[in-house]
């Protein structure tokens, strides 16, 4: 297998792949890591997908949680409000704030994370063509030591915005042109403090600068608009004068810039996220205004729901398994451009306060075929739905967490005071009932409290997270046949 792009969702994929001994190669056409800020927020669901791939912990140690936002008025007062809606975490949501980590900081943990597991990337590895068939795909690369050729079973494009993979695929990428173009630059600063979120002219559009303090570097994130045509000069020098311009302030400089770009927003999808073996994963299938911090999560969600599947059929699971990629992400990105484009409506008004519709905590997969059919349950989990976590205790009295019970790559079966030996068993399939005889206790209640389950019931949950099957113990059998024609 080959997966063309080191970014987020690269990455993601191949530590995947890694985790469930499936080969491949990781190629990046850059001769050196990205050492930009471009996407610098990592929502809850994502926490909760990094805790299952094993670095959640060296994220929180790399970054920082969000700061306030400070608005500088022409007058030189100041508001501060909170950016985030406070919220708490609670045992079924054990992660609420978004946190900041500067998108090299992220990908450089991954890295690490993938090393660990045995693999690396190749840099300076251009992918220059490939063809199809229905048994593999041709792959041409131009790399350091000249030309590759050789025959792979998958493609994967993570290649971008700016896809090689989508356009060698004639594949559309519709959408709109947002009308903003923008400056995005890390800096390091003179004259301002880094315990705010720092935002001048918030009613004029045309003057509007911001500077974010990146957490886990001395640098800050600046943040322009600036006109839709024209040369922006993204030296030091140039976004001094832009700064000092803007703010009206002498005691403000710019020392170095360490990476600068200047872009134009827009909302695209494509109209497909396969053809045959060749799929298309994070900015390759849609872009979006960075409003939200939607763009790096959607990403690496995206790799998280291919990877396992993936794995699954070269294990031996059916074809069609690869066909609920699409199925499930393409609506999810939908419906984040969606989002993204409303924020930035709300931040050209000033307003960048964000709600729980950014934390990615109620995406769900009720419509998916991986999803078996249930009666509607009002209040209680249902298939599709992301799978909470509770705290428990193991039969020896020991806490431990719901999600310790999902870490890893297999399939998780719950029987919430149920028969075990009517549940199937197979390779693939952790098996536990919860009960005040079980081997998991529900002794707070918990699991009671999220998953709302009656006795004797049964909940599957797949290796990415989210509830595949909640049947009575009169439908075991059914939902032993839906695992059996989903898994390996």
């Amino acid at each position: 297998m080959v997966i063309c792009g080191a970014g987020a969702a690269g990455l993601t994929l191949a530590i995947e792949l890694a985790r469930r001994g499936v080969a491949f190669r990781l190629v990046e056409q850059r001769d050196q890591p990205f050492h930009g800020s471009r996407g610098k927020g990592i929502q809850p669901r994502s926490q909760e997908m990094f805790e299952d791939m094993g670095i959640v912990n060296r994220l929180f140690a790399a970054g920082g949680t969000y700061p306030v936002s400070r608005v500088h008025r022409a007058d030189g007062g100041s508001v501060d409000t909170a950016i985030l809606e406070g919220a708490a975490a609670t045992p079924a949501e054990p992660y609420r704030l978004p946190l900041m980590v500067p998108q090299f900081l992220t990908e450089a943990v991954m890295r690490d994370r993938l090393m660990e597991l045995g693999h690396r990337v190749e840099f300076g590895h251009a992918l220059t063509g490939f063809d199809q068939d229905t048994d593999g795909v041709n792959v041409r690369l131009a790399t350091p030591s000249g030309q590759q050729a050789f025959r792979t079973r998958y493609l994967i494009g993570a290649d971008g915005g700016r896809s090689f993979v989508r356009q060698a695929l004639g594949m559309g990428f519709p959408g709109t042109t947002l009308g903003v173009r923008a400056v995005v630059a890390d800096i390091v600063l003179h004259g301002l403090p880094r315990d705010a979120w720092h935002n001048f002219n918030e009613e004029d559009m045309a003057q509007r600068i911001s500077l974010c303090p990146l957490m886990g570097t001395e640098l800050f994130q600046l943040q322009a608009p600036v006109p839709l045509e024209g040369e922006v000069d993204l030296s030091a020098t140039g976004l001094d004068a832009m700064l000092r311009e803007r703010t009206g302030r002498d005691d403000l400089s710019v020392q170095s810039v360490s990476w600068a770009s200047a872009y134009r927003m827009n909302a695209r999808l494509a109209d497909h996220y396969r053809v045959g073996r060749v799929f298309l994963v994070g900015d390759a299938a849609h872009t979006h205004p960075p409003t939200g911090g939607q763009g790096l999560n959607t990403s690496a969600q995206d790799a998280y729901n291919l990877g396992w599947k993936l794995a699954s059929v070269l294990q031996g699971a059916p074809d069609a398994l690869l066909d609920t990629y699409e199925e499930e992400r393409r609506p999810i990105a939908a419906s984040m451009l969606g989002l993204a484009t409303k924020l930035l409506d709300h931040a050209r008004r000033g307003d960048h306060r964000r709600g729980r519709e950014v934390q990615q905590l109620d995406l769900e997969y009720r419509d998916s075929s991986l999803s078996l059919p249930a009666e509607p349950r009002d209040g209680r989990i249902m298939p599709g739905d992301r799978a909470p976590d509770a705290l428990l205790c193991g039969a020896g009295g020991q806490a431990l967490r719901l999600f310790d019970v999902f870490r890893g790559t297999h399939w998780t079966l719950l029987g919430y005071a149920a028969d075990r030996s009517i549940a199937p068993s197979r390779g693939g399939l952790q098996v536990h009932v919860i009960s005040q005889a079980g081997e998991l206790r529900d002794t707070d209640g918990h699991f009671a409290d999220a998953y709302g389950m009656e006795p004797g019931e049964w909940v599957l949950v797949r290796p990415d997270g989210y509830v595949s099957a909640v049947v009575g113990e009169d439908r075991i059998d059914a939902l032993a046949r839906h695992f059996e024609r989903h898994a390996p």
